[in-house]
């Protein structure tokens, strides 16, 4: 049995998993958000409050990074500059395409934006946001599951998983050679949700064990060698990704933020 995209109807409003994941793991980043502001002595209700900016401003990056991007499989800006309406059309199956980097840097924009108008320190809060959105993009990628996308080369391992006919992509299209009830691909999905598990563990320790030398910002910059670690993983397991001189954007992207952030953080911390 394949996963059905669909968690239930109601009327003919289809509310599907990927959408319920994803709000269930930004709520739950959220709530920890909270507790944690509280334990440092800061109000939680700018947790709440800024949620909504950070979920706007993050949806929108998202969803630009997906339609600017130009992936070896699947739909791109090639397709999106003759069809501009499918941009937005959200009610034909929701956003499904949407890129971790864009929302990323636009709920980093809410923050700001939020911050600014209420006299806050933007770096003490996106800290606190930086630390909990790998927990939100662990569960929310469980939604690639159900939509049966985010999926590597074929595999022999116990864990491998059944993709159909119709979700899949470059030569696994050919089910002669890839029959679908004996082929197994990796679990790129489930590979990027465990390491993002341990992003946000290595976060939260590192948050609290060392929280009298962090500086505000410090938990961000190593966000930023932590998650794109995980991406040059993972993308060696993405037949589908999008490649510039034959190399996965999302690495190169990735590559650039370990060795800018790590020189900021080396910088903030050096002696004499």
């Amino acid at each position: 049995m394949f996963p059905d995209p669909v968690a239930f109807r109601i009327g003919p409003l289809a509310i599907r998993w990927y959408g319920l994941l994803i709000m269930l793991g930004t709520l739950l980043a959220a709530f920890i958000a909270s507790r944690e502001a509280q334990r440092r002595g800061d109000n939680p209700d700018h947790v709440w409050n800024a949620l909504t900016l950070c979920i706007i401003f993050g949806l929108i990056g998202a969803r630009l990074y997906h339609v600017f991007s130009s992936p070896a499989e699947g739909v791109g800006w090639s397709y999106y500059r003759q069809h501009p309406i499918e941009i937005f059309a959200f009610w034909k199956g929701g956003f499904q395409g949407l890129g971790i980097f864009g929302a990323f840097v636009g709920g980093l924009l809410g923050i700001l934006v939020y911050t600014r108008l209420n006299k806050l320190n933007f770096w003490r809060w996106a800290d606190l946001g930086v630390m909990v959105f790998p927990l939100g993009q662990a569960i929310g990628r469980w939604g690639n599951f159900f939509n049966q996308e985010l999926y590597g080369y074929p595999t022999t391992l116990p864990w491998g998983i059944k993709i159909d006919a119709a979700h899949r992509y470059g030569p696994f299209v050919d089910l002669e050679k890839y029959p679908v009830e004996t082929t197994r691909f990796h679990p790129t999905f489930l590979y990027e949700s465990i390491l993002c598990f341990i992003v946000f563990g290595l976060l939260m320790y590192i948050n609290r064990r060392f929280e009298h030398r962090l500086k505000d910002g410090d938990l961000l910059l190593l966000y930023c060698i932590f998650y794109p670690m995980v991406r040059i993983i993972t993308e060696t397991q993405r037949p589908d990704a999008w490649r510039a001189w034959g190399i996965p954007v999302a690495q190169l992207i990735s590559a650039g933020l370990i060795v800018v952030a790590l020189a900021i953080l080396i910088y903030r911390h050096r002696r004499g």
